[in-house]
């Protein structure tokens, strides 16, 4: 018998002695991974492993050197980045599928939750009967839904681009706050990362429509193809969220594609406190947000929402290929389905830039199907309330300055003292130390030329307290270093 074939069966037996160490990781009493490298780097530097030592060893390793020097992302104080840990159900549903159906096609169960998940999130987010495909993350949602743009806007002009390429200048209106993976995706569609015109924004954050207008009308009179127009519902930066309302309508003028970024902030609409400013939603023509980040999948889950998939099939197809085509009938319409084999399911490979691909809507169906539209619209206003309540804070000490208004779960703020010269200095190594500490972890940022304190709340496992906790060590380490100065 191989030692594949012995292992099987075991599987109950090492997942629990996995999730007994992932258990004990999420009681966060470990310290951060770099205090201890050279034991954890030591163990697990080895040559190739020219025999295996089996899954037991494998098992004991990640227990005792893998899983407890892992990432801080998962703590309840960290807010440096916009991503999190899986919930539960989401690392649950990942998990499952990985063994139980490693592609996300064929007529299975995890196709169907494929694309009932995505029709679940399309009406959370009050986006209508629009169509989605999930992607790895908001870089190749953004590239897909540019990758339609350029596809609409060529073919007016009688052109496949996906076929022949681009024969003129073209022009993308993003904010000045826009997600680098704009820029990045006009480099991979041949358009060029120089396309992107960055667009001025107001004190707040958020794209000025009459600057908006003027670029367009510039284009215009060059000569240059106004391709798509960039919105943000919640930039990465701050949380603000661009006029969608009067941008769409100037797309609609000049017939221009309209995409939203919503990566990060679109879940925001759940909050009935926000949802007027997600007026406009219904004007784009594409829209992406990232599971993977304020609804608590496990990371590597995006997805693009269109009103017609065909396009991003003209846009992406990758043509026949004899070993899938001649694997399935598809000319008989009628034919019965008698296995899974005789149906790719949806054939997301045609609409995005994937052929292999795992299950990812099933993960997104199990943390829906857990807290539902209730839960989920509770954890957006919590974290939204935890923001507001750091700016109150901040409004309420005389060490503590607001350097913008919250529009979602994003605070930006900064200690003052008469005592400091340099606030922007002042307040990096204030971070920097607050970092090492491993209880609260926020990033920087700046805003409006100044460096401000950036902590996002988005995780599941982030409560209120937090916020006390956080605001409690800023000002001690505040004075601490104003007196270390002196």
């Amino acid at each position: 018998m191989s030692q594949d074939k012995a292992e099987t069966g075991r599987l109950q037996e090492l997942l629990a002695r996995v999730g007994g160490g992932l258990d004990q990781f999420l009681k966060f009493e470990h310290a951060d991974a770099i205090s201890r490298q050279q034991n954890w780097r030591a163990a697990l530097l080895q040559p190739l492993p020219q025999q295996g030592v089996g899954i037991d060893e494998v098992v004991r390793e990640l227990l005792e050197q893998v899983i407890p020097n892992g990432s801080p992302v998962s703590k309840p104080g960290f807010t440096a980045f916009i991503t999190t840990g899986g919930t539960s159900a989401s690392t649950l549903a990942s998990t499952a599928a990985s063994i139980a159906s490693p592609q996300r096609y064929m007529a299975t169960a995890f196709n169907l939750l494929e694309e009932l998940s995505l029709d679940w999130l399309a009406q959370m987010f009050g986006l209508g009967a629009m169509q989605g495909i999930y992607s790895s993350g908001g870089s190749v949602a953004n590239l897909v839904a540019l990758g339609a743009a350029r596809q609409s806007a060529f073919e007016k002009l009688g052109r496949d681009p996906a076929r022949d390429g681009v024969d003129r200048a073209v022009g993308i209106y993003a904010s000045s706050e826009c997600h680098h993976t704009i820029q990045r995706a006009g480099g991979v569609l041949g358009i060029g990362r120089r396309a992107i015109r960055p667009i001025v924004c107001d004190e707040q954050g958020r794209m000025l429509p009459g600057a908006l207008r003027s670029a367009i009308e510039q284009d215009l009179a060059a000569g240059v193809v106004p391709m798509a127009i960039v919105a943000n519902a919640g930039t990465t930066n701050t949380g603000a969220i661009d006029p969608l309302l009067a941008i769409g309508e100037i797309a609609r003028e000049f017939a221009v594609w309209f995409h939203i970024d919503g990566a990060y902030g679109l879940p925001g609409v759940l909050d009935e406190r926000l949802s007027h400013a997600y007026r406009g939603l219904e004007l784009a023509d594409s829209i992406i947000v990232d599971p993977h980040k304020w609804l608590g999948a496990s990371v590597g889950v995006a997805a693009t929402f269109v009103h017609d998939r065909s396009v991003l099939e003209r846009a992406f197809t990758q043509e026949a290929a004899d070993y899938l085509e001649g694997t399935l009938d598809h000319a008989d319409a009628s034919a019965q389905i008698e296995h899974s084999m005789d149906d790719f399911g949806v054939p997301y490979f045609n609409y995005g830039t994937e052929l292999s691909a795992p299950c990812r809507g099933v993960g997104v169906w199990a943390l829906i199907r857990e807290i539902g539209v209730s839960g989920m619209r509770e954890r957006i206003v919590r974290h939204n309330d935890m923001a507001r309540a750091l700016a109150d804070y901040c409004r309420q000490h005389d060490n503590l300055e607001l350097l913008l208004e919250p529009t979602l779960s994003v605070c930006c703020f900064r200690y003052r003292s008469a005592a400091i010269s340099d606030l922007d200095q002042f307040n990096q190594k204030l971070v920097r130390r607050l970092i090492r500490e491993d209880e609260f972890i926020p990033s920087t940022t700046r805003v409006n030329g100044q460096l401000a304190i950036r902590p996002c709340f988005l995780g599941a496992r982030a409560e209120s307290d937090q916020v006390t906790g956080l605001v409690q060590a800023v000002l001690r380490i505040g004075v601490e270093l104003v007196a270390e100065s002196n």
